[in-house]
């Protein structure tokens, strides 16, 4: 059996998946300002309920870690998508404000699993990053449409949730394709996530990196509608159509990040992408009018998915089970979740400026780190010319130069073999030497 496991669900299928999962954490802004507007809550209440929202979509994630293959990715998927049209539509159905809580606390239960069901299988295929790319341009196009559509429909909380509810409906048919989870195939996967971590130091690194990365960009990204509409003195509509542009630029640098590929490696856009957020982040928070905070958001959504596609890639490669992916998909749950709490919290207390400033420094602090666990540990995919013999030449270019079978090259992201010693002969016995050389000659029996 290859290091890799086969690709779980066709890529359309896990491309669905994902966007339909991540939606919720993109729509935050509206969701958070709609439940603010309609249900009278104020800015600090009004995030907490969006991170109470991204809690349950972390701890899904936590949850079904090790377990989607056990579970099986076709019903995981549908318990994860029927959890969010029940969320999302109850939630978008009363005005109580324990119901509309318990309602986004489910839905984002059910983002979470379908977010894992789609990092799982991501990670199983030949090239996550490519998957992963492709998942965050479904998603950006998504929440742009709906960026440019819901401020036109009316107001209150109902019509974001329905959103959501309405893109679960939408994705149900596709899980048709997901595999289930057969008696063979089950006792397969048990004891696939039986099997050690690999780079625990690496992932939790990672992990802990992404935490805070995600909650930095998430603490302005939950208050950008406010200092749009507030400080900017932008209308609600303005505020929706410059974040509709601006997830058109990340629909922009998501394709050039898939045409550049590999090109520079990991690290580079990681730590240069972050230092480059952190100066939007800036930019953003200090806007006054409608050039300067249209600027700041639109460079800042157009690198962000870019670092994110690469971060998404980097936590796929550390193993191709899917557990570090999801495990840093959780963790930038975590983080996003406790985003809106963050930047209501900071911004009431000091204003949007020093909230900017603090936030930029918290993401200068961590590009250091995620571009290291990039540089030194993406998981060394086995391509021709990454696996190095001790003085000799590359084994990968070396089996790749003789026609063989698909099965006996190396596979992509499959851990390195250790070299094991080979006992030299003893000098003076020759003659096993000889006798194995004869047998290996053509015509000798």
């Amino acid at each position: 059996m290859s290091a890799r496991p086969r690709a779980r669900g066709p890529l359309a299928a896990l491309v669905a998946l994902f966007t339909a999962g991540y939606l919720a954490p993109y729509l935050l802004p509206t969701v958070v300002g709609r439940l603010a507007a309609g249900l009278g809550l104020g800015p600090a209440q009004a995030g907490l309920v969006g991170s109470v929202l991204l809690l349950g979509s972390a701890s899904a994630g936590l949850t079904l870690a090790a377990r989607v293959e056990r579970v099986g990715p076709r019903r995981a998927a549908r318990l994860g998508l029927l959890a969010m049209v029940l969320g999302y539509g109850s939630a978008a159905a009363t005005g109580s404000l324990p119901l509309v809580v318990a309602g986004v606390v489910l839905g984002g239960f059910g983002s979470g699993s379908a977010t894992a069901v789609a990092a799982s299988g991501i990670a199983g295929r030949p090239d996550p990053q490519r998957a992963s790319t492709l998942g965050l341009l479904s998603v950006s196009a998504a929440a742009g449409v709906l960026y440019l559509t819901l401020p036109r429909l009316g107001g209150g909380h109902s019509l974001p949730l329905l959103a959501l509810a309405g893109a679960a409906v939408l994705v149900w048919p596709v899980t048709g394709r997901l595999p289930g989870a057969t008696r063979a195939y089950r006792g397969v996967a048990v004891a696939e996530a039986a099997g050690p971590l690999p780079y625990r130091r690496a992932g939790a690194v990672l992990a802990g990196c992404v935490l805070a990365w995600s909650m930095a960009q998430n603490a302005l990204w939950g208050v950008s509608g406010r200092i749009g509409t507030g400080q900017a003195g932008l209308s609600e509509v303005t505020a929706g159509a410059v974040f509709a542009v601006a997830l058109g630029g990340g629909l922009a640098g998501v394709t050039a990040a898939g045409a550049l590929g590999s090109r520079l490696g990991r690290a580079v856009p990681i730590g240069a992408g972050t230092v480059l957020i952190a100066a939007c982040v800036l930019l953003s928070a200090n806007a006054d009018g409608l050039a300067s905070f249209a600027t700041g958001e639109v460079l800042w959504n157009t690198v962000y998915p870019v670092v994110l596609s690469y971060l998404l890639g980097l936590a796929a490669s550390l193993d191709p089970r899917g557990r570090w992916a999801v495990l840093v998909g959780s963790a930038s749950s975590l983080g996003t979740a406790c985003g809106p709490v963050v930047g209501s919290v900071l911004s009431q207390a000091a204003g949007f400026p020093v909230m900017g400033a603090v936030l930029a420094g918290l993401l200068l602090a961590v590009a250091g780190p995620m571009a290291v666990v990039a540089r030194h540990a993406s998981g060394r995919p086995l391509v021709p010319g990454s696996i190095r013999r001790r003085g000799g030449a590359p084994a990968a270019f070396v089996a790749g130069a003789a026609p063989a079978t698909t099965a006996l090259l190396p596979q992509v992201g499959a851990p390195e073999q250790e070299i094991a010693a080979i006992p030299a002969p003893v000098a003076g016995r020759r003659r096993p030497v000889r006798s194995a050389f004869r047998l290996a000659r053509p015509g000798r029996g």
